[in-house]
C-alpha cells in the first residue's frame, strides 16, 4: 500500500500581485516549508480582494486539500477584507478575538495606542485560534485547516515558523541549531545557497544583538536526519570559509 500523501493549497490574495506591483515570494517560501514537514503544496491560486473570488477559491481548495493557506489581506486598512471573506465562506459571523486584542494592545502600547483600524487586526472568523507573530504584533489566524497568514514575506515566515511540526500528517521534524557571531546580511547568499543545495531542508536565520555584537543562531530543519547533517555541516563549513567559528546548539 502506497503511503498516503497529505497536500496543501495557498490563495494569494492581493491586488498588488496581479497588477505587477508587487512580487510574490510566498508560494517558494511555504512550498519550501511545506516540503520540510513532509506535506506537498498541490496548487495555488492569485485572486483580487473582491470577496466573491476569495470565497469561491477557499470553499474550491479546502474541498479537495488537507490543508488550505492564505497570504493577504489581513490588515488594518479598508481593503483588508480576508477575514470577512473567509468568515462568509465557512458561513461563520467575524468576531474580535479577545487573545489578539490583547497581544495589539501590548504592542502598540508605546506605539501610539490601539486605534480603530489597528484593531481591525484582531477580527477573526468566530471559532479561530491565533498563530503567533513575533515581527509585528498582529497576529495571524487558524481555523480548523485553514491558515490565514501575513502578505508580507518576512511576517509569513515567523507565522510559519510557529506553526512548524504543529501539523498532522507530516513526518516529525528534525533541527540542529548552529550560531555564528555574524550580521545575518553578511552571510545571507550563504544561507540561501545551502538551503537550495539540500532538498527538503529549511534554514530559519535568528539574528540578535547581544553583549554589545551582532550574532545569528540559523536552525536547519528536515525530516531526515542525515539530510539534516549534511546540511548543517555544509553551512559549519561555509562559515569557516569566511573566517567565522560556528557554535553548535546556537549561541
Amino acid at each position: 500500500m502506497s503511503e498516503r500523501i497529505w497536500t496543501a493549497a495557498l490563495v494569494v490574495i492581493g491586488d498588488e500581485i496581479l497588477s505587477g506591483r508587487t512580487q510574490d515570494k510566498n508560494v517558494a517560501q511555504l512550498a519550501t516549508w511545506l516540503n520540510v514537514q513532509g506535506i506537498r503544496l498541490a496548487e495555488v491560486r492569485i485572486v483580487p480582494d473582491v470577496e466573491a473570488a476569495i470565497v469561491e477559491a477557499v470553499n474550491a481548495l479546502r474541498a479537495r486539500n488537507d490543508y488550505l493557506f492564505t497570504t493577504g489581506g489581513i490588515g488594518p486598512t479598508h481593503d483588508d477584507i480576508t477575514v470577512d471573506a473567509i468568515a462568509v465562506a465557512l458561513g461563520v459571523p467575524v468576531i474580535v478575538h479577545p487573545g489578539a486584542r490583547a497581544v495589539l494592545e501590548g504592542y502598540y502600547q508605546t506605539r501610539g495606542g490601539l486605534t480603530d483600524a489597528r484593531l481591525r487586526m484582531a477580527r477573526v472568523p468566530e471559532g479561530a485560534d491565533l498563530i503567533p507573530n513575533r515581527m509585528s504584533g498582529a497576529p495571524g489566524i487558524r481555523w480548523d485547516n485553514i491558515f490565514i497568514l501575513a502578505g508580507v514575506p518576512h511576517i509569513t515566515a515567523g507565522m510559519l515558523d510557529a506553526l512548524t511540526g504543529t501539523l498532522e500528517g507530516g513526518l516529525p521534524v528534525l533541527s540542529r541549531t548552529v550560531g555564528a557571531w555574524v550580521a545575518e546580511s553578511e552571510i545571507a547568499d550563504l544561507l540561501g545557497a545551502t538551503e537550495r543545495a539540500h532538498d527538503g531542508v529549511s534554514i530559519g536565520s535568528y539574528p540578535f544583538f547581544r553583549e554589545g555584537r551582532t550574532g545569528a543562531n540559523f536552525v536547519v530543519r528536515a525530516t531526515d536526519q542525515a539530510t539534516l547533517d549534511a546540511c548543517a555541516d555544509a553551512l559549519v563549513e561555509g562559515l569557516a570559509t569566511k573566517g567565522l567559528e560556528a557554535i553548535e546548539g546556537g549561541i
